[in-house]
């Protein structure tokens, strides 16, 4: 689905030596029609590794930015998964599909034409923290059992709405019964959902046609790669297009070692004062942060209070 961070999608394996020891990743731009498995998988083929994650999918429909961890960055996704997203969706008035977007069935329609006027009035109503109930065709668990699943089998089942955050949503082009907007937004968000709701308020139906990521964290369209142009690329062309572990880790707290540290570090142990150069004191409690050793990035830690202000390691990476 299309839900921002929602899945991590680890393939483990062995890893197949490559020449980018400190690679964490690559961004893909992927087209319409392929699934996120289908991508990771032609990536390990052209890497030449077997151990290759996504930090959120994106449906066959959609297309867009799709950032890949590769080796030993995979273990740090789950650290990166709360950035924000955004998106460039087309939706068209009229009718409202079960699946809320253009691939599934058509359950109702509505004779009813809405001005370009009327239509920017209503997306003020959806900026801000909302809520939001997720559709039916999604990977959400209810009772240990997929939406889609119940679904397909056609059981009914209560979804929950929850909270989720619009921070922009600025309307592009509008020519009814076809508008086209861009969505930027929290981990969480629909954006089919947002499609059949904005319809419903505006008391008729809509769903998606089309989706483009355009950005995942720090991931941006504009330096996202095609499959077709990775394949055609040397292993030097290839690393001009990778990301060091720590590129998507960016809005955390950096910390650096002592040098006269580096064994305790290595060995797990938490970080007090004396092992840090910076004032820890600074750093918020449960807030995680970046660990440095002879400034080379070493792993993620957690920010707590165990008798006295430490950082507890959380992954350290000795051997990039």
């Amino acid at each position: 689905n299309e839900q921002s961070g929602e899945i991590e999608e680890e393939i483990l394996g062995t890893f197949v030596h490559y020449p980018i020891k400190l690679a964490w990743a690559i961004t893909i731009h992927k087209s319409q029609g392929m699934t996120s498995h289908d991508v990771v998988y032609k990536v390990r083929k052209i890497l030449h590794t077997k151990k290759i994650g996504h930090t959120g999918t994106l449906d066959p429909i959609a297309e867009g930015v799709l950032p890949l961890t590769i080796g030993q960055g995979t273990k740090i996704s789950q650290f990166i998964v709360e950035k924000e997203k955004e998106y460039v969706a087309e939706l068209s008035f009229g009718s409202k599909t079960d699946s809320f977007d253009r691939t599934g069935q058509i359950i109702g329609q509505v004779d009813k034409i809405i001005t370009e006027d009327e239509l920017k009035k209503t997306l003020l109503l959806f900026t801000g923290e909302i809520d939001q109930v997720p559709p039916i065709y999604s990977a959400i668990k209810v009772d240990g059992k997929k939406l889609y699943e119940y679904a397909r089998e056609q059981i009914q089942v209560e979804i929950k709405a929850r909270k989720i955050s619009i921070h922009e949503l600025e309307l592009l082009h509008f020519e009814f019964p076809i508008a086209k907007i861009r969505v930027a937004c929290s981990k969480g968000t629909y954006i089919r959902s947002l499609c059949n709701d904005i319809g419903e308020k505006l008391g008729t139906f809509a769903h998606m046609t089309s989706l483009i990521r355009t950005k995942s964290g720090p991931f941006h369209l504009d330096k996202a790669i095609s499959l077709k142009q990775l394949e055609a690329l040397s292993s030097e062309k290839i690393e001009q297009h990778l990301y060091p572990m720590d590129f998507p880790l960016q809005h955390l707290f950096r910390v650096d070692v002592q040098p006269y540290s580096a064994k305790y570090l290595l060995n797990g142990n938490p970080l007090i004062q004396k092992n840090i150069v910076q004032n820890i004191n600074d750093i918020p409690l449960c807030e995680k942060v970046r660990i440095y050793l002879h400034d080379e990035f070493k792993g993620v830690g957690l920010m707590e209070n165990k008798d006295d202000y430490r950082i507890k390691p959380l992954r350290l990476f000795t051997n990039q």
